[in-house]
């Protein structure tokens, strides 16, 4: 395009075209030079027990992957590793959204390393979008102290869909930080209601965070997460909230009455903190250590481990059978069809369901 300041009626000054932006992508760059070198089974392991946590990540990475090659390598992975696994306290973390967990891990977990020394990894777990599937992922940039710390690891990972406010494969992950020699995991769980517990199956010690004055006190006698609970505390004790929390832990305590006694032998205690402020953290550690002492003197800390395998062996065969209805050639074809005659009212939904079950049973018969 011709400028007009070029025109006859502006004699004496020339505007040039200027100089052509080169190509913001180097032309001497080679295609694929830059791809990442893939790790060996052997060399991943090897990695892991050392302690590098560049490789941790990597391997988490790859035990959440969807797949088939990537779990077949990262199961051979796990069996490596679980020789190298157990010797942690995996503690969970859960509560209502927004009762401070990230901040008081941040704390919490501070408290710890210069208590006890050794080695911390938090799996923190952040809920993923039904709409666009994603996650933020951003747990991390609330722990800012633990983010620092050369002994810490901080892992967010998304629920991907999974249901009892953890991740699908947070207990692969819970054994390859043991591997690398992580003696103490938390796994914070997304802010869950009364009847997503799928962490307590995988923890040592179920840390329930509440919030003082939340407006319905009949909450404390409720079913669900306040009876698997092993400790409760409640966060925000602080300022003029100093009342209402003491007043809450009182009517938590009552509430823990009407519960029968857990199989541990062990009455949650309710105790109050301010993660903002740092205060009573102490006090909540001591329970903690206090517990899992009177559980090892017992015995109830191996059966628990006991029952948590045993819990997930029947989860994965849950898994491997859905993924296998699911990505059967032949029942993808076949549930559209029968979702179609739900949606014109030609079926039930339970028979639509029965169908298609009886289909794939039949396929498995023949394959045999």
């Amino acid at each position: 395009m011709e400028h007009p300041e070029n025109n006859e009626e502006y004699k004496g000054l020339t505007v040039n075209s200027g100089v052509k932006q080169p190509s913001i992508v180097n032309p001497y760059l080679k295609r694929g030079h830059f791809r990442r070198r893939e790790i060996s089974v052997g060399d991943m392991v090897d990695g892991i027990i050392k302690g590098d946590v560049t490789i941790l990540s990597q391997a988490v990475t790859l035990v959440e992957s969807v797949n088939p090659a990537h779990q077949q390598k990262a199961q051979e992975v796990i069996e490596k590793c679980l020789p190298y696994s157990g010797s942690s306290i995996r503690i969970g973390i859960s509560g209502v959204p927004g009762a401070g967990k990230s901040t008081s891990i941040d704390q919490f977990g501070i408290h710890v390393l210069e208590r006890t020394g050794g080695k911390l990894a938090v799996l923190a777990i952040d809920p993923s979008s039904e709409r666009s599937k994603g996650s933020i992922l951003g747990d991390k940039t609330r722990m800012e102290k633990l983010a620092l710390h050369p002994d810490a690891f901080i892992r967010p990972s998304p629920t991907a869909g999974s249901l009892g406010g953890v991740a699908r494969k947070t207990r692969e992950s819970i054994i390859l930080c043991e591997a690398a020699g992580f003696d103490k995991i938390f796994v914070e769980t997304v802010g869950v209601g009364q009847s997503e517990t799928a962490c307590h199956s995988m923890v040592d010690f179920f840390l329930l965070i509440q919030l003082a004055g939340t407006g319905d006190e009949l909450q404390g006698i409720k079913r669900g997460i306040m009876e698997i609970s092993d400790g409760i505390v409640i966060n925000k004790c602080d300022g003029n909230n100093v009342d209402k929390c003491q007043m809450a832990a009182t009517n938590f305590r009552n509430a823990l009455h009407f519960f029968p006694m857990p199989d541990s032998g062990w009455l949650p205690k309710v105790l109050c903190y301010s993660g903002f402020y740092g205060t009573g953290i102490k006090e909540i550690w001591d329970m903690v250590y206090e517990y899992i002492d009177f559980v090892k003197h017992n015995g109830y800390f191996n059966y628990r481990r006991n029952e948590q395998a045993k819990y997930w062996m029947y989860e994965s065969i849950n898994e491997n059978l859905r993924n296998s209805f699911y990505n059967n050639v032949q029942v993808q074809e076949s549930i559209l069809r029968s979702e179609q005659s739900v949606l014109n009212g030609e079926k039930t939904s339970f028979a639509a369901a029965a169908d298609l079950l009886s289909m794939y049973f039949d396929l498995l018969r023949k394959e045999k």
